[in-house]
Formats: C-alpha cells, sequence, structure tokens
C-alpha cells in the first residue's frame, strides 16, 4: 500500500562556537504498492550501524509493501557557510606544510577547499543518534501506518462496491441456468430424433430414445453451470467477513481472488448462451479490477 510520513529533530553540540555546529535528522519513509515486502534502507555513515535495529523495527510492524526509509543528518541554518575557528584552520596549515614537505607538487588549498573540509569536521559532531534515530522511525512509522489504514478504508469500500456487483451479475445468471439446461436437452432430442429418421429405422425406438436421454442428461450436465454459481457465491461471502474482520487479510485475498476468476472462467468455458457469455466476461472485468487492489493490501 502506498504512504509517505517523515520526522525530524534538531540537536546542537556542546562547547561549540560554530554555526554548524547545530544539525538536525531528518527521516523520511516511503511506502508504494507490492505483493511482499521489499525493504530498502538509505543512512548516511553516522547512522549505519544502526542499520540492523531499523530493519527489524520495519519487518515487525510492516507485511507488504515497497518500503524505502531515508535519513540525513543537516547543519541547520540551511545552505549558511560555515566559520572556521582559527584552531581548525590552524589545523589546516599544519597538516598542508606535512604533507608539501613529502610532495612538493601538491597543490595548496584554496578557500573553497577549506571551507568544505571545515564543514565536513564540523559536521563529524560525537552526537549520540542511537536513541534519537529509533524514536523518530517509531513516529514516522505511525503516520506511515496511519495512512495505510485510511487507504485500506478505501480499498473495502470499493472492494465491497465490486462484490455487492458481482452478486447481481451471480443473481441473473442463477435463473437462467435450469432454462439453458431444458433448451439443450429440448435441442439435442430434437436433433436425435431428426437423426433416427434419417436412420430408417436401423435402430429400435426404445433403445433409440434411451439413448437420446443418456447423451442428453450428460451435455446438460457439462453445461450446468450452477456449481460454479454457488462456489462464486461462498467466495464472496468469505471475502465480506474477511473485509468486516479487518486485520492481515491481503494473502487470504489474494487467494479467494483466484478462486473468483477460476469460477468465472469456468462459468463462461461452460456457457451455452450469449448471455451468459456476457455476464461471464463482466464477472472477470470485476474480477480483474479487485485482484489490482487486493495486492495493495496487507
Amino acid at each position: 500500500m502506498t504512504g509517505y510520513a517523515s520526522a525530524q529533530h534538531g540537536t546542537s553540540a556542546e562547547g561549540t562556537q560554530t554555526p554548524a555546529a547545530a544539525h538536525r535528522l531528518g527521516l523520511e519513509i516511503r511506502s508504494v504498492n507490492s505483493r511482499f515486502l521489499d525493504l530498502t534502507l538509505r543512512l548516511p555513515d553516522e547512522l549505519r550501524a544502526l542499520e540492523p535495529q531499523l530493519r527489524t523495527l520495519l519487518t515487525t510492524r510492516l507485511k507488504r509493501g515497497k518500503v524505502e526509509l531515508r535519513a540525513a543528518i543537516e547543519s541547520e541554518g540551511g545552505g549558511a557557510l560555515p566559520t572556521p575557528s582559527p584552531q581548525l584552520l590552524q589545523r589546516l596549515n599544519g597538516l598542508q606544510d606535512s604533507v608539501q614537505a613529502w610532495l612538493p607538487q601538491a597543490a595548496p588549498l584554496s578557500v573553497a577547499d577549506a571551507l568544505r573540509l571545515c564543514a565536513n569536521a564540523n559536521a563529524s559532531t560525537d552526537q549520540d543518534w542511537s536513541s534519537i534515530a529509533p524514536q523518530l522511525a517509531e513516529q514516522a512509522l505511525d503516520e506511515l501506518i496511519a495512512a495505510r489504514e485510511r487507504e485500506g478504508q478505501r480499498l473495502a469500500t470499493m472492494l465491497q462496491d465490486r462484490v455487492a456487483q458481482l452478486r447481481a451479475l451471480a443473481g441473473r445468471a442463477t435463473p437462467m441456468v435450469p432454462r439453458l439446461v431444458e433448451q439443450q436437452r429440448q435441442r439435442f432430442m430434437e436433433r436425435w430424433k431428426d437423426a433416427m429418421a434419417l436412420a430408417d429405422g436401423a435402430v429400435a425406438p426404445e433403445a433409440a430414445q434411451d439413448r437420446a436421454l443418456t447423451e442428453a442428461t450428460a451435455f446438460a450436465i457439462r453445461i450446468d453451470v450452477a456449481e460454479e454459481i454457488t462456489r462464486l457465491q461462498s467466495h464472496l461471502d468469505e471475502i465480506e467477513r474477511l473485509l468486516e474482520k479487518g486485520g492481515e487479510i491481503g494473502k487470504r485475498l489474494d487467494f479467494l481472488i483466484q478462486e473468483l476468476h477460476r469460477e468465472a472462467n469456468t462459468l463462461g468455458s461452460k456457457s451455452a448462451a450469449l448471455d451468459l457469455t456476457h455476464i461471464s466476461v463482466d464477472m472477470k472485468v470485476l474480477i480483474e479490477q479487485m485482484r489490482e487492489q487486493v495486492q495493495n493490501i496487507e
């Protein structure tokens, strides 16, 4: 299921006088539809050690979806340039002299190089994110799950609407079954009588009639779709029960949709009338719409 949530936490290092000493941890979680749980974590180096803990947190509370957790540590104040301390500049100058003593051809540091190195040095704060990052992840995960629950309610409403339409189609097909069976039986008997008339008495009338009834009965059984309609209605009952129950029902719904599609296919293949074929096609369209959405439900 789709969803997005984010959380931020700002902090500042004690004992520093540079604007870059204030830092903000931003964390966001994105989720898109997937039949299985597929996790991707994009973390800065400072949070690499927390990856197993964050991954466990996600797998404990999420079961389906392509989920991406992204975290970043940024300096407060946006793109403001850092103000290097004299001590840091003196240290950079000493390091440059040491390098050039061994590598005389090395280019001297530019102002941009010095600013970048100072920014990196200030960014390498000793701030401990081990307790803050999981809390932010929990907060963002709560928001994500709430968003997915709202989407789940919308999907449940859509599925209930499709279930009602499928029930209506099944209700239209149910009275057709005995009528179609009888029509096919009468048609078969008429053709059999015509064939017997052409046989010119080569077969005894009683034996011919018994054979005709047997063949007509076997044919009627082959085209009778009452069993398929009954199973289809049973699957619809189970889908409605699961939607009312809630919880982790995505995979069960996925299986029931496959069974619905199987019954609709069988109904179409056994159809002996154009109206019943149209009903089968309309059913498969609705079931396919349900299949696309059910794969998003956890």
